[in-house]
């Protein structure tokens, strides 16, 4: 048997499950977390966060998360939460008493959310049975792909990484490797590429992923000038005035922009390229204008 095996696991019952059960089948693959992942604290700041979202988007159905491998396994919270971000209506039963139908019901799921993610197999880091199988990893990578993609501006904990274990059974007993995985992104490499090459690559994007992006931007202008009154639905034409822009800027930067400074209410192209001058002009000033733009 292979030495790292044993070293993996520090509780003898641990083993003994692996030993006694038929739980890895010959020839197939299983990758754990490591027991001495299991108290990392920022695994279980992830895990807070994410019972803790989702117990606040299910809220009015009244549907309490307190453990997410026990909780999520059966599909029915899944179901819910892909309803409720995703406006999914999905052709299964909400409730799934039998190991079968939870399987069938975890795979109408699960190719709903491949479908939305656009993933093709090969890039999923879950899959029904590991899910069915209350595995922890699985289930993480699921809702952090989920939370992801429906909420991009969800501050998801960074730099959660773990130690894990990948096991093998082979004709000659348990093969084992062990790696560390990052099971949310490495802020470090994101903050190390460009601010060019990430606008770069927003607008390479496909139109659907576009689209999330320029939602996430309206949700995040509308948190702050909200606060004013105001509501924006539409970047490219209430952005030309440079009137939501210098509001946004003052909000940000907590200072009030006095009126006599702009035009409030722009009536021809002139007062407007004011506004968006003024607007550049503070940006530049703050050190946020890395690259000129055209104010016209």
């Amino acid at each position: 048997m292979d030495p790292d095996f044993l070293n993996a696991f520090t509780q003898p019952s641990t083993l003994d499950q692996f030993l006694t059960e038929d739980i890895i089948a010959k020839g197939e693959k299983r990758k754990f977390i490591k027991p001495t992942s299991s108290n990392n604290p920022k695994l279980e700041e992830l895990k807070l966060f994410l019972t803790e979202w989702i117990n606040r988007t299910l809220k009015e159905e009244h549907i309490v998360v307190k453990s997410l491998e026990e909780d999520l396994y059966d599909g029915l919270v899944l179901h819910h939460l892909l309803e409720n971000l995703g406006s999914l209506k999905l052709d299964v039963e909400k409730i799934a008493l039998t190991e079968k139908k939870q399987r069938q019901k975890l795979s109408v799921l699960l190719e709903a959310v491949a479908k939305c993610l656009q993933l093709e197999e090969s890039q999923l880091k879950w899959s029904v049975e590991s899910i069915l199988a209350k595995d922890l990893l699985s289930t993480l990578h699921l809702l952090v792909a989920i939370a992801k993609h429906f909420e991009p501006t969800l501050a998801l904990p960074a730099n959660v990484q773990v130690e894990t274990i990948t096991i093998e059974t082979t004709s000659r007993g348990l093969k084992t490797s062990n790696a560390v995985e990052y099971i949310t992104e490495n802020k470090e490499n994101i903050e190390a590429q460009s601010k060019d090459d990430a606008f770069d690559e927003l607008f390479s994007c496909d139109p659907d992923k576009l689209d999330a992006e320029k939602k996430a931007l309206l949700q995040f202008v509308d948190q702050h000038v909200g606060k004013l009154g105001l509501n924006v639905k539409d970047i490219e034409s209430q952005f030309s005035d440079g009137v939501i822009l210098l509001l946004l800027i003052g909000q940000l930067e907590g200072y009030f922009l006095n009126l006599r400074n702009f035009f409030l209410t722009p009536a021809n192209t002139t007062e407007m390229l004011h506004n968006v001058n003024l607007a550049l002009d503070l940006l530049a000033e703050g050190g946020l204008l890395n690259s000129p733009v055209n104010s016209e």
